[in-house]
């Protein structure tokens, strides 16, 4: 067996089953642990308490002692499987951070409003802001429905991230932002919800800003376009010109 002491050899301490080198480093473990010496006080003051009941008739062969051995590795296996719950408590915490800082480090909405809101979080360099700064910018304007937007492009192994200043819309509405590639077929950048008041109009001036991304690359995307959830009715288009 091996020396090393836990709290919970107090009970094979107490049954006499630990091995020599075992029972003496638990006996100097136990002069400095007050959780151990109440323990074996209980279980003491337990054996105490039998003595007054009648005795038991002996059985022809007395019953034998437990193998050492046996005992040993019982407690080592008891040891083991408390190691291996540690340890999977410890991956489950690691991973659910691992995911909490993947959500936070991947792409993300931000929307400004005019109503009242909790102070904004100063966005990372890396933010909707630089990309709008640093990427590849394309604007317009539709003449029928006033709608006006700009949209942010950067290049990225997995295809582009995407930013979208938007304007001069008025909910309630739900929209998507669709990127058009050479052939014609549309793909989904993100989706939101205009409440009443609109986007960069009267009474709210603040346009809706967010980001998303596509499996396309820029060079791939013939145009951008702002259509509304439901009737696919056309706001914006974009040319990525």
């Amino acid at each position: 067996m091996s020396a090393t002491i836990q709290h919970t050899d107090v009970g094979a301490y107490a049954l006499g089953l630990l091995e020599e080198p075992d029972r003496r480093a638990f006996e100097r473990h136990l002069s400095s642990c007050a959780a151990c010496h109440r323990e074996l006080g209980t279980l003491r003051g337990l054996a105490a308490s039998l003595d007054g009941l009648p005795p038991i008739a002996e059985d022809p062969l007395p019953p034998a002692r437990p193998d050492p051995g046996v005992v040993g590795d019982l407690l080592r296996r008891r040891r083991a499987g408390a190691r291996r719950r540690r340890v999977s408590q410890a991956l489950v915490g690691v991973a659910a951070g691992l995911v909490l800082m993947g959500g936070a480090a991947g792409l993300g909405v931000t929307v400004a409003s005019g109503e009242r809101e909790a102070p904004p979080v100063a966005a990372p360099e890396n933010g909707v802001e630089a990309l709008f700064r640093d990427g590849r910018r394309v604007s317009a304007t539709d003449p029928d429905t006033g709608v006006k937007g700009t949209v942010a492009m950067e290049h990225k192994q997995w295809g582009s991230r995407v930013g979208l200043r938007l304007g001069g819309v008025q909910g309630p509405l739900r929209c998507e932002l669709v990127a058009v590639d050479r052939a014609g077929h549309r793909h989904v950048v993100a989706g939101w919800s205009v409440p009443p008041k609109g986007y960069g109009r009267p009474g709210s001036p603040a346009p809706l800003v967010m980001q998303g991304g596509t499996a396309l690359a820029p060079d791939e995307i013939a145009r951008f376009e702002v259509r509304t959830i439901g009737d696919h009715r056309r706001l914006l288009s974009v040319p990525n010109a």
